[in-house]
Order: C-alpha cells, then structure tokens, then sequence
C-alpha cells in the first residue's frame, strides 16, 4: 500500500507519529506472524513489524518517524506486506501526525463520522435465557444525544417514566446494537437493532419524532463552584414513554448521567389563616411562612384547617410541610389540601393519610396527583394528628407547576473523576397565535365550568331554603 501525503515545512516538525490500526488473524507459526515493513521516501522505519494480537481486535501500532526523513511536498510511504507473512492481515486505518499534535487525525476522523448524529434503528425483542425463541419485531429506537464533543456513542441506557428500561452497546460503525430491555412488568428480554437511517441534527429533528427533544444550558461542577458548559441535546424515543434517565458512554472513554425532573419555584403567600392557633406563646400562623424554623404554628385542637392566599393565581404542583421542634404526636397525620377561585368554594386537590415525619424540622414534599389549576386560596384541612391534642408545624410552602423540565447528574471524563453536572431548558420560541389562543381557551372554559358547577350548587341550595 503506498500512501501520499504533503508537508509544507518539515522544519516545523522535528518529529511524526506514525499509528497502523490492523488485524491478523490466529493462522501461521505464531499468533499474528503477518510481518509488515513500512518505508518512508524508500528507506525503512520498521523491518518485519508483527501486529499482536492474533485475531482477537484490531490494534494501534505506533512509533516515531524522524524529521529528517521528511521533504517538502509530496512524500511518499509504503506498507508492504512481508514474504515471511504465514497469516491474513487487514489494515483498518493508517494516520500520520506531527508529534505535538499527536491523534490530530483520528479527532478529525472521529468529528467527521460524528456529524451525523440523529440514529434510527429497526430493533427486535426475544425473552430472556430463551435462545430458541425467534426474535420478534419491536417500536423503532431513534436517539440524539450530543454535548458537542464529537464523539460517536458506544454505549446507551435509559428509563421510561412508566418503568421500563433498556441498556445497548453499539458497534464501532453504529451499524448495530445489541443489549437487554427490561418492560414495567419485570420481564426481560433481548435487545437488538439494525441502522435504518442517519443524519445531522437540524431544525427539523424533533419532527421525526412524537417524544420531546430536550435542550439543555449545562453547568459542570468542579473546585467548589459551578462552571458553564456546552448545550446538550438529548432525544431518546423507544415507541414508549417518554425518558426520566439516560445514561452513555461515548467512543473516548467520556460518560454521563442525567435524571430529569421537573422545574419548580416557590410561590408567595401572601396571607395565611388558621383555625386556631396558640397566641400565649406567639405560635400563631404567619410564623408558617417565617425561614426560621424554630417558630411554628401551634393549635390545641385535634383537627384544624389552614387557608393561604397566593400573590397571584397559581397552578401549584407540590407542596411541603415541615415538621416543628418537639412533641412527634402533634404532627398531622390526615389532611386533604383544597383550592379555591374566592376563597369560599372549595375544590380537594390531595388527600394523605397515615403520614408519618421521621424527625424534628424534617420537611416532606407532597406532588399532587391531579392535573395542576390555578387557584388563588389554598385551604389544608388536618382530620387527625399522631394522638395528641393538638396539632402543630413549622413551615409550609407551594411549588408551581414547572414550566419545563431540567436535570441532574454527574460527568466523567476518560480516566479522570466524576463532576457534578446539572442542566436547564434553553427558551423555546413563542408559541404560534393559534395554539397560544387555543390553549388560553381551555384554561378559560376549565375556570367557567368549575364556575357553573359553583353557581348550580349556589342555586340548589337556594332552592332548598
């Protein structure tokens, strides 16, 4: 093989590294005895070079190649196959760099191979430990993730919000996978896939698929602080339910974890109201809302109900409740949590019961099961505490239903530690007019309707008397 390659200077390199990737099969007189000889300008670098290995993976051969063997212009080098070769010999790559910027070419082979980076594979499932069985077709896998490193993944795994959860390793190519898929039942099976389809990320990706393309402002947290970091963009889409964990590992060695969550902030109270509350000792209500967790709330009543007024309508998505500083028996045990347009209807949002704190100043976060509205009054009525006679807290607070979804996980670099590595939504565009009204409307027709229901219920009332 004789390959042509041009130097500009060959004063500016004092020195080259010369990388054959090859394999040889386990024939002849010695594992992998295919000798090969490698000239440069005709004079030779090696003399009966033997790749190791013998058939099992390809491997990198490398050495130096002087300066002074290097002309301006065109040289030429030539890899010839030795006439004491007893073995077949396949040659996979040939790179040649200049020694100060060593594996420059197999970066810019790896960043070429990479542009592509949206994959789509015909996939097929078989039960586990069942190697008779035939394979049967499954949803299609289309997948992008890429935080703008440039390297082609080796290895996926995600979970789906519905349980089920899949682990894949690629060939080097991408041209297939193989792995195990565990469905929301506990079943197990085989996993495999063929590469149907290609293509650089563009506008047009998340058209390809129903499940959402998250992108995502990153951070990297390292020596004490958080640092700012490349976008990722992440799709993962099985035919199933949408991913809460993706985990990789890409062709250098570089891996990463990202659990996704949703986004809340924290919503003003603007006014809170108790049932009963203890005023001797100043354990009254508005100490609720008070960052101080030594103050509480504290009402000598077996059952008790708590109304807050938010600065604004909200559609809250959680709600946490903090234990207060002794006496585990007054902690509320049963409650519902209501919402309220005026303050004097009343909608149950969430009911607990037999709920437990496990410590002092513990704080329980409580995610409504319903789909979020906007309400302006919450009330939080208490039906049973642990056994004493009285009932008491420290703190409460509201969560907003999250406007989109961030993550939390960790980065490692090839052979070096884990980081802290954290995400948030990068801002959309505006909706179009049409689905922005359209969206307003529903929210208007659910408000009139819980309206009409409050108003028919006035009248029935009103009727009886």
């Amino acid at each position: 093989m004789t390959l042509d390659f041009e130097v500009e200077d060959p004063e500016d390199v004092p020195q080259a590294t010369f990388t054959i990737t090859a394999l040889v099969s386990k024939l002849g007189s010695s594992l992998g005895y295919a000798p090969l000889d490698v000239l440069l300008q005709g004079e030779k670098l090696a003399e009966d070079l033997i790749v190791p290995g013998g058939g099992d993976l390809p491997q990198d051969n490398v050495f130096a190649v002087p300066g002074r063997l290097l002309k301006p212009g065109t040289n030429t080098l030539e890899i010839r196959s030795s006439a004491k070769a007893r073995s077949m010999l396949w040659l996979y790559r040939i790179t040649l760099d200049p020694v100060w910027e060593r594996g420059r070419s197999e970066r810019a082979r790896t960043a070429e191979a990479a542009r592509d980076s949206v994959f789509t594979y015909r996939t097929e499932l078989r039960p586990a430990h069942s190697s008779s069985a035939l394979w049967q077709p499954a949803p299609r896998l289309l997948f992008h993730v890429d935080r703008n490193e440039r390297s082609l993944p080796a290895q996926l795994g995600w979970r789906t919000e519905d349980g089920t959860e899949s682990a894949i390793s690629f060939q080097s190519n991408m041209s297939d996978f193989h792995g195990c898929y565990r469905a929301a039942d506990g079943t197990a099976y085989e996993y495999r896939g063929r590469l149907t389809d290609r293509r650089p990320f563009s506008d047009e990706t998340q058209n390809l698929s129903a499940a959402v393309l998250h992108r995502f402002h990153t951070e990297e947290g390292w020596g004490g602080s958080w640092h700012t970091a490349s976008e990722l963009r992440l799709l993962v889409d099985d035919g199933g339910a949408p991913v809460e964990r993706v985990t990789w590992r890409d062709q250098r060695g570089n891996s990463g974890v990202v659990v996704l969550h949703a986004s809340s902030a924290e919503v003003e109270i603007t006014e809170v109201a108790a049932s009963g509350e203890y005023e001797v000792a100043d354990e009254v209500a508005v100490n609720l809302l008070e960052e101080d967790q030594y103050s509480k709330w504290l009402t000598l009543d077996v059952t008790a109900h708590l109304d807050f007024t938010l600065a604004r309508p909200t559609a809250v998505a959680s709600y946490s409740l903090m234990s207060a500083n002794d006496f585990p028996a007054r902690d509320p045990r049963d409650w519902t949590l209501y919402g309220s347009h005026d303050g004097r209807t009343w909608t149950p949002l969430d009911t607990r019961s037999g709920e437990s704190f496990a410590g002092r100043f513990e704080t329980r976060v409580f995610h409504l099961r319903s789909n979020a509205r906007a309400y302006r009054h919450y009330r939080l009525d208490i039906t049973r505490n642990a056994g004493e006679t009285a009932i008491q807290l420290a703190q409460v607070r509201f969560a907003e239903a999250p406007g989109g979804q961030v993550f939390t996980g960790y980065y490692q670099r090839y052979n070096e530690g884990p980081i802290g590595y954290r995400g948030t939504p990068v801002a959309s565009a505006a909706l179009p007019a049409a689905p922005r009204v359209a969206s307003e409307l529903e929210a208007a027709v659910a408000s009139l309707t819980e309206t009409a229901q409050s108003l028919a219920a006035l009248a029935s009332q009103l009727h009886k008397h």
